[in-house]
């Protein structure tokens, strides 16, 4: 159901304001931020965390989609002043890093605004978007059978006749049509992070969960399972490479 626990979040919606963030943070009682530019961002990381096993809320992680990388510092600065035990982490886009970067340093959470200080202070840059990340690990042919079990394969056949895609590689191709209905994007976010097994989540996304302390569930799980499980989406977890 969209909204649960199990299943963030789906559609289009406002962005938080700083005051919303604030609040979460409180009702939540949370020890952990995970700041996110889009709520497709949040579906997607609820997802690989809920699958291997390690409930973001149940370890007292909030995610915060924040509206964008204009204010990813906006948000870090006010949840540092308010709450100053809470540890903060988050994902951006590397085509934006320059104003994710500043933002970050006058937040006061970079001494300089470079790639690895960022990492270091929880704050990992995906090198497209989250969904480019999720599609290279998964593989255009699980993206496809994705399309299918949604019944969009056929709309997916149909747009890459247009003119101005037919020439575009598959990636391309996948990625572009996630972006052309609302809500799509962040469905399909959520499904390709379902289908893959913890130890195949794009490293961005391992990364993040590492840093609020999820991925000692991630592994805990994957240790106690030899085999791939099957997703709630009836599509098996790739296996480990």
């Amino acid at each position: 159901m969209a909204g649960s626990p199990s299943h963030p979040p789906t559609g289009i919606q406002p962005p938080l304001t700083v005051a919303q963030a604030l609040a979460r943070v409180t009702q939540a009682r949370a020890r952990a931020a995970i700041l996110v530019e889009g709520w497709s961002d949040e579906a997607a990381i609820e997802a690989a965390a809920l699958h291997g096993g390690a409930a973001l809320a149940a370890r007292g992680v909030v995610l915060l989609p924040v509206g964008g990388v204009t204010n990813l510092g906006k948000f870090a600065q006010a949840l540092r002043a308010e709450t100053p035990s809470l540890q903060l982490a988050g994902l951006y886009d590397a085509s934006e890093e320059s104003v994710a970067l500043r933002g970050l340093q006058r937040a006061g959470l970079l001494a300089a605004p470079t790639r690895e200080a960022a990492a270091g202070a929880g704050f990992h840059a995906c090198e497209s978007d989250l969904e480019d990340e999720l599609i290279r690990a998964a593989g255009t042919d699980v993206v496809e059978r994705l399309l299918a079990q949604e019944m969009a394969l056929a709309s997916f056949r149909r747009f890459q006749r247009q003119p101005e895609h037919r020439e575009r590689a598959l990636h391309a191709q996948l990625k572009r049509f996630m972006g052309t209905r609302a809500g799509r994007k962040a469905r399909f976010g959520l499904l390709l992070a379902e289908a893959l097994a913890p130890e195949r989540l794009p490293a961005p996304l391992r990364a993040v969960l590492a840093q609020v302390d999820a991925r000692d569930a991630l592994s805990a799980a994957t240790a106690r399972t030899p085999a791939p499980r099957a997703s709630r989406t009836g599509s098996p977890p790739l296996p480990a490479s």
